[in-house]
């Protein structure tokens, strides 16, 4: 099994001003290990076509984790930030189902 140690997106919903309510990103860095990783290459309308990486990721969770995993947003794998599809609560591990590229900025 392969190692990982990478960054964590979680989505930490912040007050701008009165009512108007954004999602700030806070990374938070992890290890653990690669379950399983593959690629799919999906045919689109678009120019390119789209890549999808289907990868479960076993990390260790601190008390942060654990009690925030609903607001996982993405991890880093490869100097890319892969969109979080899943995350199944295994204390004290998390195992997270990575999808396609997360689009969404940081704030």
């Amino acid at each position: 099994m392969a190692k990982f140690h990478g960054k964590v997106g979680f989505g930490i919903p912040t007050e701008q001003e009165s009512g108007l309510w954004v999602e700030k990103i806070k990374e938070h860095e992890y290890s653990g290990d690669l379950i399983q990783m593959s690629r799919l290459l999906q045919a689109s309308e678009n120019v390119h076509d789209n890549m999808t990486l289907s990868v479960e990721i076993s990390i260790v969770g601190d008390d942060f984790a654990l009690k925030k995993f609903g607001l996982i947003r993405y991890v880093e794998l490869g100097g890319v930030k892969w969109k979080v599809s899943k995350v199944n609560p295994l204390p004290p591990r998390l195992i997270l189902t990575v999808g396609g590229v997360y689009n969404g900025g940081l704030a």
